[in-house]
């Protein structure tokens, strides 16, 4: 009994050293935001603030429009979530209840494309979006994201655990796919579009390069991008530069808090069938 305790305490203690050194990059840019400049560069660096400065942030609000640039981000990842929602749900249902030629090697071209690293994309959707004269608009920031073939794949994988009973059922009751998918499939599949509905937030929401490299005026900035607007040429202040890198991931930190049990619950889900 007691060495069954003292297993159960060292993997505790193991755990949680492994927690501490995880979450202590994210608590040092909370305490960097709150020390004053001279603490903050100072030599050796402190690990926990002995200042206590909460003016760092309204400092930050007027160098930069940071208000702004995070209502861009929220818009830009709204968009895209709900774009991926819809086309990899659909998609999701097609590869999962519906039979039709070549739904295999279809389904393979999917799962294929998520090896293609997005860098190598990245060129070509430039070129196709400077065509359409979507540079710097919100169209060319989301366009490009709103399918995945990783949501598909996700999805798919869910829809394939409901059981074939109810889709007779329900088609003896005269219902048809759109019917069914609507009315059955999306609300039994609640974990897995929440799972998706995350992680396609929180990946638009740290996205950097694309927003970077097709936005050239302040009012469609993102806020990855705003925030190297607090670095300067002359010198740096980091209090004020962690004290915008705190306010850009405070949003993503508490929708991963709440979502966090929904992530988990749809990655378990999606993993059990293959």
């Amino acid at each position: 009994m007691n060495k069954r305790i003292a297993e159960r305490a060292t993997v505790y203690l193991i755990l949680t050293v492994l927690a501490v050194f995880t979450l202590y990059p994210v608590a040092y840019s909370f305490f960097l935001s709150v020390m004053k400049p001279e603490e903050a560069s100072a030599f050796p660096p402190s690990i926990v603030p002995h200042t206590f400065n909460p003016a760092n942030f309204i400092d930050v609000f007027g160098i930069v429009p940071i208000a702004a640039f995070i209502g861009n981000t929220f818009l830009v990842s709204g968009i895209v979530m709900a774009g991926q929602l819809i086309t990899a749900s659909l998609a999701a249902y097609a590869f999962a209840k519906m039979e039709f030629k070549g739904k295999s090697f279809i389904f393979s071209l999917f799962v294929a494309s998520m090896m293609v690293p997005w860098e190598v994309t990245m060129i070509p959707n430039y070129l196709t979006v400077r065509s359409l004269n979507w540079l710097d608009t919100y169209q060319g920031m989301t366009v490009p994201f709103l399918a995945t073939a990783f949501g598909t794949f996700l999805l798919r994988q869910f829809f394939l655990q409901l059981p074939k009973e109810l889709f007779e059922a329900a088609r003896m009751d005269g219902c048809g796919h759109i019917r069914y998918f609507l009315q059955h499939v999306l609300p039994l599949s609640r974990p897995a579009i929440g799972t998706l509905a995350v992680y396609s937030f929180l990946n638009m929401y740290n996205a950097y390069l694309w927003p970077l490299l097709i936005t050239n005026s302040e009012g469609m900035r993102t806020v990855q991008i705003g925030i190297s607007m607090l670095e300067f040429q002359e010198s740096t202040s980091w209090n004020l530069v962690f004290a915008g890198i705190t306010l850009a991931i405070l949003p993503s930190l508490l929708l991963l808090m709440f979502g966090l049990k929904q992530l988990v619950r749809g990655m378990a889900a999606g993993a059990l069938k293959g």
